[in-house]
């Protein structure tokens, strides 16, 4: 054990009340036991990504990298490594360990890779430390540092320099953040300006066939205005009910599972995903939805005459705006967008996504509602702008690949 282990001991006792209580599930994976991968006939990358939402930007560089290497994706957190191993299959997927050094050690033995890449960020000392050791270059893919969590970067800034200059590349979503990484101590010849692979992971279509389905299952009358607010955050259900003009129906899927209950509360008479029967009563028309369960928010964004990005209202920082948009869908954002100000700056300015506080919410569905030729147009400079963007995927390949060739010379 080393001094850090000791202060993440002592900081997982001072903070046992707020998160010993939740059902999380893997710790011994955690904590470093998985399943060995074996001897290695191929060089193996090891690509991590917290949660769904990297896990999903990385959706397209594993097939690229695997033309080439061994890929290996990790997470750390149970719908992260549900959907990993939806997209990749349950054998290229291991859990991310906890950042004690035995547990880190534990967990490179059974992976031995020979490079890795961190998908936004996630840049733990002991993992890093341990990385030097051995010599396995890593790389930050995607790489955001918003302005948040900068700040409090800085305040330990005399800790975590040595392990950002640990990294032998930053590929960066825009300069902004390219300016953040090198202010932390990565060298700026090994910081570049990729954009996001989000861009590229958008699938630019109009239906998705599952939509049908799930519109018939929640009893939504495919006739009458639907808006689809996803990713909400507490207090938004509330908010949209009561921005969501007479007559329109309203489907709400929040972002964590442990709100499910409280947005049914905030959603009067709603009908439940999970549930087979619907509260309505008989020649009542139905017009709030529940969508309570996980995987089924693209199928919902296809539905709607006007998309809401939730976690933009409140005190949290903003949701992925590309999905809803990319499904050529009029797309709306609150102000509260500070973990995407590179992707809602680039559709706002381009005309495909409009930025709305709560006090012009419900002026502003509205008028869209009354003006279908002004969501085309929203739709159609979405896309455009999606298009323009991508590429990123291709650029981190080359970088990793690159960094992979290096190594082995």
């Amino acid at each position: 054990m080393n001094a850090l282990d000791a202060a993440y001991a002592a900081l997982a006792v001072a903070t046992w009340p707020a998160w010993g209580l939740k059902r999380r599930k893997g710790w011994g994976e955690r904590l470093g036991k998985i399943e060995p991968l074996g001897s290695k006939s191929r060089p193996r990358i090891l690509l991590h990504g917290v949660s769904v939402g990297e896990v999903n930007a990385l959706r397209d560089l594993v097939p690229i990298l695997a033309e080439h290497a061994h890929v290996i994706v990790s997470a750390s957190t149970d719908t992260g490594i549900k959907r990993a191993a939806d997209l990749f299959g349950p054998a290229l997927v291991r859990r991310y360990p906890l950042d004690f050094s035995r547990s880190v050690a534990r967990f490179l033995d059974a992976v031995q890779p020979d490079a890795v890449a961190l998908c936004e960020l996630e840049l733990w000392p002991n993992f890093m430390h341990a990385c030097q050791q051995r010599g396995i270059p890593v790389g930050v893919i995607n790489g955001r540092l918003s302005q948040r969590s900068f700040k409090g970067y800085c305040r330990a800034t005399f800790l975590l320099r040595k392990t950002f200059a640990r990294l032998t590349f930053a590929a960066v979503q825009d300069q902004a953040y390219a300016d953040r990484f090198v202010h932390m101590g990565v060298p700026a010849a090994a910081v570049h300006i990729t954009d996001t692979m989000k861009w590229d992971t958008a699938k630019l279509t109009d239906d998705v066939p599952e939509s049908i389905p799930l519109a018939q299952a929640l009893g939504i009358d495919r006739t009458k205005p639907l808006i689809v607010a996803g990713s909400t955050g507490s207090g938004e259900e509330a908010l949209l009910h009561e921005a969501c003009p007479p007559g329109v129906q309203l489907l709400c899927a929040p972002r964590k599972p442990e709100r499910f209950d409280e947005a049914a509360q905030a959603l009067p008479g709603c009908s439940r995903r999970s549930r087979s029967t619907t509260p309505t009563t008989p020649g009542t028309p139905q017009h709030r939805f529940l969508l309570d369960t996980i995987g089924e928010l693209r199928a919902a964004y296809a539905l709607a005459d006007i998309a809401v990005v939730g976690r933009s209202f409140g005190n949290l920082h903003g949701s992925d705006p590309i999905e809803p948009v990319a499904l050529g869908r009029p797309t709306i954002i609150g102000p509260r967008y500070g973990d995407f100000t590179a992707v809602v700056n680039a559709l706002k300015d381009a005309g495909g996504l409009q930025v709305i506080d709560a006090a012009n919410l419900r002026t502003t569905l509205g008028q869209l509602l009354d003006q279908p030729d002004l969501r085309a147009q929203m739709a159609q400079r979405g896309r455009a702008c999606i298009r323009a963007h991508q590429g990123a995927t291709t650029k981190h390949a080359e970088m990793i690949l690159a960094t992979l060739r290096c190594r082995s010379q």
